[in-house]
């Protein structure tokens, strides 16, 4: 039996890194993130548990890393079975009217760009039997989120136009919601909130995963 892929996007912390280590007990794991160290990490945990996972340094937002990237991919093993795209760029919050140039730019490049560069680069990886996941986090419209909120939002539009376009031909697209989970972007957007309410993201990965199954 040919190997099994899961290609994450977004891979060195938070919900990424949970997909990756839940989904390295049955498929290879193609990891890929900007922070070398903490992908490097997630390898060791991976590695402790059993897994294997090939490490991918790199930025979603450069198209032609990831087309050599996916370039590599085919010519390794052929398939993705399952791309997991986490990789976003959480803006800090400020009011519509004091929204920071580079900031939004990096949003739009991060959140909405890179993800329409790279369901074209996948998709074929994908084929008909193949799984996209997204997830989604509702902010669009709240106060100080205009940067995030927007973006994210088109984000998850375009999975769901795609989502609607491969229903009878594949691949398979979900656009999952996840709890809230004490990762540091959330840290980030909700100073002093009480973690220990919070799910975790090992405990959503595993959630996330069994709505697919």
């Amino acid at each position: 039996m040919s190997e099994k892929i899961a290609l994450i996007t977004g891979a060195s912390r938070g919900l990424g890194a949970a997909l990756a280590e839940a989904l390295a007990g049955t498929h290879h794991v193609v990891a890929v993130a900007r922070t070398t160290g903490a992908l490097e990490d997630l390898d060791d945990r991976i590695q402790d548990a059993g897994g294997n996972a090939t490490l991918a340094p790199m930025d979603v937002t450069n198209p032609d890393a990831m087309a050599q990237l996916c370039r590599s991919i085919f010519d390794r093993w052929g398939t993705v079975d399952i791309w997991a795209h986490t990789a976003i760029h959480a803006a800090p919050l400020a009011p519509a009217c004091f929204l920071d140039a580079g900031d939004w730019e990096k949003s739009v490049a991060s959140n909405v760009t890179a993800t329409g560069q790279l369901i074209p680069f996948i998709a074929p990886l994908l084929g008909e039997d193949g799984t996209a996941l997204f997830f989604d986090d509702p902010r669009a419209g709240e106060k100080y989120f205009g940067a995030y909120g927007a973006t994210k939002a088109a984000q998850i539009a375009l999975a769901r136009s795609w989502a609607a376009e491969s229903v009878r031909t594949g691949p398979r697209v979900a656009v999952l919601t996840p709890a809230p989970m004490a990762t540091a972007t959330r840290a980030r957007f909700f100073p002093g909130e009480d973690r220990d309410a919070l799910s975790t993201p090992a405990d959503e990965a595993a959630r996330l995963l069994a709505e697919i199954a």
